[in-house]
């Protein structure tokens, strides 16, 4: 039996949350311990997630860029796939992120341990490689794995969940994508760029279930045009081997009942890592959801063990994950009052066009009869927009009635992602639409679009004439 470790601080997990926390809490001078069950850090968003997806969807825009280019006059051949240079190049930008994360747990003296850990009592964990490690603290970061439905599981590798899609074994002549939410599109416009013929099948009545339908509304006009179809209150309601690939069955308004796809994408959610790792044994408390439940400092049911990112409840972000992560480095170091009271997570959609908001939407706003202004900015009257023969997109701006404070803020168009954290400064700062109309933005810009969408609740916009009423 080896020696154990002993440690102020053990942090279960080395994704984004995860390393952050390590790093803050060893920077302050809490000895740390990071155990994590891959080789090097990341966790799934570096090594499965969203850093491999986003390389290939920046293949995919540049595709269509060259696709669109023709509007401009300018003709390209079609695109010749070397698909292992493709995956080399995806493999190395992991890499080479994940030994960088490697070398700064060294020069930080963060204890990196691979293996994966399990709770033995409330201040012990054993590694399954013979570790193991007594700590004073805990932070549980472990994450999240693709959600897997028992009708989907025939044992073929004809069905592929987002991990097996992005090591991008092939390119399939035909794939089905189960699940119209952001992983299932994203990686469906990935697959249709390299020459796929893709059919998404959503079980809803809309793509992306819960993001407001006007930011939607782009998104889906291009992907009628790109995707093979698009399928909406439709099931797949079995799927069967067949010799061609895979055989679905279709319950919904649609032409086939029965179609055949040679690869079958299940992207119908995520589901929390909370079992299997001892949590019952220390009375650790998991909600019926699976996510580990925690108060506003991110503290378990057991007070000296924290958990952060997507085992501690919604939204499953790698941001939020790591703005936690650094939270509890911060209370554990010492600087006991300080809670968490972040006001607006922005999220991304990585497609084609992107879809970004932070804080109140419309959908929510509705749902719980809160009374909001709305100012909307349309990209077909934006310049920038025009030169980049991108006028298909939306700047829209929630405001409290009573008081103009920006509640929340959503937009569709190239680039939004980067134009989100706008709107995350000028909620967290409680500015006003008043203030945000009021401060200069360059032209010609897309980042205009969100002050012009500002202006529209003020009288103020010059290229959009706002009614007025009688």
């Amino acid at each position: 039996m080896r020696e154990p470790i002993t440690t102020d601080l053990v942090v279960l997990g080395g994704g984004p949350g995860g390393y952050a926390a390590a790093f803050l809490a060893a920077d302050r001078g809490v000895k740390t311990a990071l155990i994590d069950a891959a080789p090097k850090p990341g966790g799934t968003c570096l090594h499965v997630g969203c850093i491999p997806s986003k390389a290939l969807l920046h293949v995919a825009n540049v595709i269509h860029s060259a696709h669109d280019a023709a509007q401009f006059g300018i003709q390209y051949a079609a695109p010749t796939i070397d698909l292992p240079a493709l995956r080399a190049k995806q493999l190395k930008i992991v890499d080479t992120m994940a030994s960088h994360l490697l070398e700064l747990c060294k020069r930080r003296e963060v204890k990196h341990i691979a293996g994966r850990g399990t709770f033995t009592d409330a201040n012990t964990i054993q590694v399954d490689n013979g570790t193991q490690v007594k700590f004073q603290h805990a932070i549980i970061a472990t994450g999240s794995s693709p959600t897997k439905l028992p009708a989907f599981d025939i044992g073929s590798d004809h069905v592929w969940d987002s991990t097996a899609a992005l090591k991008l074994d092939s390119i399939p002549a035909t794939l089905l994508v189960v699940g119209g939410g952001y992983i299932g599109l994203e990686l469906g416009t990935v697959y249709t760029a390299l020459g796929s013929k893709v059919t998404v099948v959503e079980l809803t009545p809309a793509l992306l279930p819960g993001v407001d339908p006007d930011l939607v509304q782009p998104l889906q006009a291009r992907l009628k045009n790109e995707f093979a179809n698009i399928f909406l209150s439709t099931k797949v309601a079995k799927i069967t081997a067949a010799k061609s690939g895979i055989q679905a069955t279709l319950d919904g308004d649609v032409p086939e009942k029965q179609m055949t796809f040679e690869k079958v994408l299940v992207a119908v959610g995520r589901r929390p890592n909370s079992t299997n790792f001892g949590l019952d044994k220390i009375g650790v408390a998991v909600d019926d959801k699976g996510f580990i439940q925690v108060n506003e400092q991110r503290r378990t049911s057991v007070p000296h063990i924290f958990a952060i990112g997507d085992v501690a409840g919604e939204p499953m972000l790698a941001h939020k994950a790591a703005h936690e992560g650094k939270l509890t480095a911060q209370i554990i170091a010492g600087e006991s009052s300080l809670v968490w009271d972040a006001r607006a997570v922005p999220a991304v959609v990585f497609t084609d066009p992107e879809i970004a908001w932070c804080g109140l939407t419309e959908t929510e706003a509705k749902k719980h009869a809160r009374e909001v202004k709305v100012g909307k900015f349309r990209w077909g009257a934006s310049g920038r927009a025009a030169t980049l023969g991108r006028s298909d997109g939306l700047s829209k701006i929630l405001v409290d009635p009573k008081t103009d404070m920006i509640l929340g803020v959503g937009l569709a168009g190239p680039g939004a992602g980067e134009l989100i954290s706008e709107g995350v400064v000028a909620i967290e700062m409680g500015a006003t639409a008043k203030d945000l109309a009021l401060c200069i933005h360059p032209h010609p810009t897309l980042t205009e679009t969100i002050s012009e969408a500002a202006e529209t609740l003020h009288g103020l916009a010059s290229h959009f004439l706002v009614m007025k009423k009688n």
